[in-house]
């Protein structure tokens, strides 16, 4: 889940002060509106007399009219017509329309929370509208932007009610995310001068996990624009961060158990805490990932003693040797230094492409993985049994931090007599690799998964192999969660078992792109993916009219 920083329930939560609602007009108006209908005609239909009118809304000639039929009356203001629903990615799930002039804002307008809680998503949207934060307030001001806790027990913590009436926005919530969510809608609706449309906006994800996921391991990639990124992902209501930091290319953040496994360019310990710390305040969690028993070969560099070889000695690619206890114990070391700095309640363990599973008899290829195999569970024990051990003893380190856990699905394998503890996630890429099954089998054995789909979600630079750079357009027409190998969808019986997807950038030929090259090729993917997460059906909007959006938007 995400860092909602949810509330319990505070003492005397029922008795918040509350902004009285609106007092209903009386009938002096509807009267005069009659009155007006039945001396001027239809061509009044447009037009009604009240006091509560926007004086620069008024049309001129329309009020010396009506000022010499009656000049005591007031003056007339515009009745509007019926508001349309908010453009937005990604787009609000439901709207009700109203009639009224909307909400822009203005220099001196307030933003103020009617809950201690929500101080951070008020100087946010404070900040990036221009308007005064006003701190904890419980008067009510012409232009205010309110943000609210409510009492919504047992609704989804990202959900959230936006109302534009009256001159006035409140978006109210059950969490802070939710309410910062909210935020992220009024920030789009008035981007360039834009106005957020009178009516009521009732909004909540489909699925609870929107991620992006980063190599940083393959690519060093700037703390300032990893940065951006977080900015971006939080303004379209993403809500996971990964940060794939060690590979056989490199070990990205600096350490202090094993400093010796640290790459030249990396991320130093300050650097990513800035990092998290600015995707806690979008109620972003940063999901890192130390991939293993494959994918280590930058911290064997260091240590060639725990380099895996064959029976004839040859070194095997990437992978550490479990047979051996240092291997554990370096690995643990690194999985427990860095639970302190990630503090988000996700962790990814890896576990995909052991290369010594890959060899058509992995017992003769390696006689020491055998050995130990048998050792620990038998006779029959082999190496995907010894393999499904060391994730589960890794699992075990991290269980300790209080962590969920996902796993690659090419981690998981059939016919072993060790099995994966049942808490852990399926991060499905992959119908492609050795161990890779169909999706079924892992969600009919009742697992949660979460969709990596290399056929849409992989950005892989340089284009290795069969892959092609995905297209945000292709991803919006095709693409749902329910997609999670090739391109066919799962039974609608799983949906809830899918708890959302990742869109992810692998730097295999890290040359091909510069950071900049990428910020720009993810662009339009990015939107589209947290679309169909947001809103798995069918979007409203055709491609070009997305597109056209999203350039408005920036």
């Amino acid at each position: 889940m995400s860092q909602h920083r949810r509330r319990a329930p505070q003492k005397g939560a029922g008795q918040r002060r509350r902004r009285a609602a609106p007092q209903k007009r009386t009938g002096r108006r509807a009267l005069l509106v009659g009155a007006a209908v039945a001396a001027f005609g239809t061509g009044l239909g447009l037009w009604a007399f009240g006091d509560d009118g926007d004086s620069a809304n008024r049309d001129s000639g329309a009020a010396s009219s009506a000022g010499q039929a009656a000049s005591s009356s007031p003056s007339p203001t515009r009745i509007y017509p019926l508001s349309q629903a908010p453009r937005t990615i990604p787009a609000v799930r439901d709207h009700t329309p109203a009639r009224g002039p909307g909400w822009r804002p203005r220099s001196g307008y307030r933003v103020v929370v009617s809950d201690a809680e929500l101080a951070d998503e008020g100087r946010l949207i404070a900040g990036e509208l221009g308007l005064t934060y006003g701190g904890e307030k419980d008067d009510v001001r012409d232009g205010d932007v309110r943000l609210a806790l409510n009492d919504d027990e047992g609704a989804d913590p990202e959900s959230y009610a936006m109302t534009v009436r009256g001159g006035r926005v409140t978006i109210s919530g059950p969490a802070d995310a939710g309410v910062f969510y909210g935020t992220r809608t009024l920030k789009q609706e008035v981007h360039g001068g834009g106005t957020a449309p009178e009516g009521v906006v009732h909004d909540e994800p489909a699925k609870p996990r929107r991620g992006f996921m980063l190599d940083i391991a393959r690519k060093h990639f700037t703390a300032a624009w990893i940065e951006n990124r977080v900015r971006e992902l939080g303004d379209l209501k993403y809500n996971e961060l990964g940060l794939h930091f060690s590979d056989d290319q490199g070990f990205r953040i600096e350490s202090a158990t094993h400093p010796e496994i640290v790459s030249a360019q990396h991320l130093t310990k300050a650097e990513v805490g800035r990092i998290v710390a600015l995707a806690q305040s979008r109620h972003i969690t940063v999901v890192p990932e130390i991939d293993s028993p494959g994918h280590l070969g930058a911290a064997i560099a260091a240590h060639p003693d725990l380099q895996l070889r064959n029976a004839q000695g040859v070194a095997t690619r990437g992978a550490i040797d479990i047979a051996k206890g240092d291997s554990a114990g370096l690995v643990d070391d690194l999985l427990g230094e860095y639970a302190g700095l990630f503090p988000g309640g996700q962790w990814h363990l890896g576990g995909d492409e052991y290369q010594a599973l890959t060899a058509a008899d992995p017992e003769a290829a390696y006689p020491q993985l055998a050995t130990e195999a048998r050792a620990a569970y038998g006779s029959s024990g082999t190496v995907a049994d010894l393999t499904t051990g060391w994730l589960g003893d890794r699992a075990d380190t991290v269980r300790a931090h209080g962590r969920t856990m996902r796993v690659w699905n090419d981690g998981f394998f059939r016919h072993t007599s060790v099995q994966p503890a049942k808490d852990l996630q399926v991060a499905y890429w992959t119908g492609k690799e050795i161990g890779a099954r169909p999706p079924e089998e892992y969600l009919s054995a009742g697992r949660k998964v979460l969709n990596y789909n290399d056929e849409f979600l992989y950005y892989v630079l340089g284009e290795p192999n069969t892959f092609v750079y995905p297209t945000g357009k292709r991803i919006y027409e095709q693409w749902n969660p329910r997609v999670l190998r090739k391109t066919a969808a799962v039974s609608a019986k799983y949906d809830d078992q899918i708890l959302g997807g990742s869109f992810a950038v692998w730097c295999d030929l890290a040359n091909s792109q510069t950071q900049d090259q990428v910020a720009a090729g993810i662009r339009m993917p990015l939107r589209a993916t947290v679309q169909k997460l947001w809103d798995p059906g069918t979007p409203t909007l055709t491609w070009p009219q997305f597109t056209a959006l999203a350039t408005r938007l920036g």
